[in-house]
């Protein structure tokens, strides 16, 4: 009587570094698909079937699992609907020590055996296991090798002064791997430092910008962080910096050393000119810092203007508005003082409403069965009897505390809180701790 041969399940899994010549007809892909196909076929007598997805990898590296088809074939391997791998190669599955151990684990898990077409290695035994260990330290000692060679390649490259890819700036153009000068794109772009010089400002040349119609390479409209880096640009003086070393370029420049010194010296001014102006009047004292929230989701962040007779203004003001300019959302720039009065009043409200008290007793009595109605309903009352005479930073902190998101709405504010953050506040308040002692002076202070 002949024995019943279990059919196993086979999947073919193929990578390549790079995604050149993959348009071709016949590629490294298809060579390493087809050697692993006729290898199941040659098993068949043991049971051997292929399954019919494909999982290929082009152009991704196997120093890391971020592969699309890797990720794919190890959640069908957690499905069940894989016995073994088959690769041309063990470093075409990976050259990650690290990794082959997560993937030997998930193997293990479910009862998967791994074959290599060129490396006859059973990865069910002990010895074959050391041999995988083997091949793939060398594989990994290949790769790191490899890095170190092309990063010392960049760095000399650079040092002759060559671009060596990456994202093509404004004002050039590409031609034969050397950066070419576009003469229409090269007049925008002085244009730019010219107009920064004259206007010292980036939120003034973002707005001149984009009522001009100027736009980056990719059509985007210029943000205040875009435009910096490109005022920062190197590049554009002739020049080709790498890890922060400059070196003289083989392209020709833009803008020239006049124009780009007076550039820096704009933003030395500015930054010397923002110091001044926040030393010791930092917006820390923002009472809705990372609080305040549009009906659209937009956060706004504290900022401030000192006019010339010295006084400070505060403001919230929406993150498209800073990144962007003035008129970019139709909050604009919100004075701080009558929304954060109406927040300390909805805070003191709350302390002060019967449902919120007996809420929050509720919530206590389930975490601290120990404690008693009292201990936890009296120092809540009586810090809303205080709260006016509360220091600003404390007032603050217990918003910071009680107050999860502020949301503009048309017709008011909406406040949603924090149902651990009055926990903590009625813990806080428990008789023989600093908060408690805190209030009975304040009550004394009052009497």
């Amino acid at each position: 009587m002949s024995a019943v041969i279990t059919k196993k399940r086979c999947a073919v899994y193929c990578r390549v570094s790079t995604d050149e010549r993959l348009d071709q007809s016949f590629n490294s892909i298809d060579a390493q698909r087809e050697s692993g196909q006729a290898f199941i076929t040659a098993q068949r007598a043991e049971g051997w079937i292929l399954v019919v997805d494909d999982y290929d990898d082009g152009g991704f590296s196997g120093g890391n699992m971020d592969r699309p088809a890797l990720k794919r074939l190890l959640a069908d391997i957690d499905a069940g609907k894989v016995d073994i791998v088959v690769v041309y190669k063990i470093d075409r599955l990976t050259r990650n020590l690290a990794d082959f151990a997560k993937m030997v684990e998930v193997f293990d898990q479910r009862g998967v055996s791994f074959s290599a077409v060129t490396q006859q290695i059973n990865s069910a035994t002990s010895m074959g296991r050391l041999m995988l260990n083997i091949l793939l330290s060398f594989a990994q000692f290949e790769r790191e090798v490899t890095g170190e060679r092309i990063r010392d390649k960049i760095a000399a490259s650079k040092a002759k002064g060559m671009w060596m890819g990456g994202v093509v700036p404004l004002g050039y153009r590409v031609e034969a791997r050397q950066l070419v000068v576009d003469p229409a794109e090269a007049r925008n772009v002085r244009r730019i430092f010219e107009q920064f010089v004259a206007c010292r400002s980036t939120t003034d040349v973002v707005r001149w910008l984009a009522a001009g119609g100027i736009t980056s390479r990719k059509g985007t409209t210029f943000t205040k962080q875009s435009l910096w880096k490109q005022l920062n640009n190197r590049l554009y003086l002739g020049e080709i910096s790498h890890k922060g070393k400059p070196y003289p370029g083989q392209h020709t420049a833009i803008i020239e050393p006049t124009l780009w010194d007076a550039v820096q010296a704009v933003f030395a001014d500015n930054l010397n000119a923002r110091r001044s102006e926040t030393w010791g009047k930092r917006v820390d004292d923002a009472l809705l810092r990372g609080l305040l929230f549009t009906a659209d989701g937009e956060r706004l962040q504290p900022s401030f203007t000192t006019k010339a007779n010295g006084k400070r203004y505060r403001y919230y003001v929406p993150r498209r508005t800073l990144r962007y300019g003035a008129d970019r959302h139709p909050i604009g720039m919100l004075p701080a003082a009558p929304i954060e009065a109406m927040v300390l009043a909805q805070v003191h409200s709350a302390l002060k409403a019967p449902e919120v008290v007996q809420s929050v007793w509720n919530l206590m009595r389930e975490q601290h069965p120990e404690m008693t109605e009292p201990q936890v309903v009296l120092p809540l009352c009586q810090l809303g009897q205080v709260w006016a005479q509360l220091f600003p930073a404390e007032q603050q902190r217990i918003v910071q505390l009680l107050i999860e998101r502020v949301i503009l709405r048309d017709d008011g504010i909406e406040i949603r809180w924090r149902e651990m953050g009055w926990q903590t506040l009625a813990g806080e308040m428990r008789p023989g701790t600093i908060g408690a002692e805190l209030i009975e002076l304040e009550q004394e202070a009052l009497a």
